[in-house]
């Protein structure tokens, strides 16, 4: 069975305590499609959901070969949504890279791609378009994908309809390519070309991946490019 890591986001319970957590959409869909999860604890003995970033330490080498130890267990990392990063996500996502390891980037975890080996740069969306919708069970509007792009290889159109939860959006990176825009021109895909799998998606496809088509096939050809030895 193909093992897929996830690191833990960061939160608080309603009386204030923090938390580390694994949002069940993202469980139950990687399980449904053939996955055994395995989630990744973050290692380093520091509040993670209140520490600012600029106030977050280094990682020790005893932290970082922790966090190797995770990626020898594992076919392959997804970074799921959230809140926040920290530059422990920055570090495991370098490893993932530097490792060749098949990785999948949903909204946060794009966002995170899409700041690799620079200063965080985030901007607010002020658009036209719908990026952030209430509910689940619905597309809220178009992507236009790159034909020269991993993603029209997994899916094989020139638009689809996707999902949109997140009040920032990426911009451009010169590691990573742009595989598809919003129709305001927002980037909604990227990839890191010449490694075995790195893409990254600003909406959510475990969200609809019970009805919708081209978030199943993200998806399973993830699981299955994690599968190949």
């Amino acid at each position: 069975m193909v093992k897929i890591g996830i690191p833990l986001r960061y939160s608080h319970l309603e009386d204030g305590r923090c938390i580390l957590y694994l949002a069940e959409k993202v469980r139950r869909t990687f399980q449904k499609a053939g996955a055994f999860v395995i989630p990744i604890v973050q290692v380093q003995d520091m509040n993670y959901a209140d520490t600012k970033y600029n106030e977050s330490v280094e990682l020790t080498d005893k932290e970082k070969e922790e966090i190797d130890k995770y990626l020898d267990m594992v076919d392959g990392v997804l970074f799921p949504g959230g809140f926040k990063i920290t530059q422990y996500d920055e570090y495991l996502l370098e490893r993932c890279i530097e490792r060749d390891i098949p990785t999948l980037g949903i909204c946060l975890g794009m966002q995170l791609m899409s700041n690799y080996k620079r200063k965080w740069k985030t901007e607010e969306n002020n658009s036209f378009i719908n990026h952030k919708q209430e509910n689940d069970n619905e597309l809220t509007h178009n992507v236009i994908v790159n034909r020269d792009s991993c993603l029209y290889k997994i899916l094989e159109k020139d638009e689809i309809m996707v999902n949109s939860f997140h009040r920032y959006h990426a911009s451009p990176n010169e590691y990573f390519s742009i595989c598809a825009n919003s129709e305001d021109g927002y980037i909604e895909a990227i990839e890191l070309k010449n490694k075995k799998f790195v893409l990254g998606v600003q909406w959510h496809p475990e969200i609809s991946y019970d009805f919708d088509d081209n978030s199943k096939k993200i998806i399973d050809y993830f699981i299955s490019i994690c599968s190949e030895k």
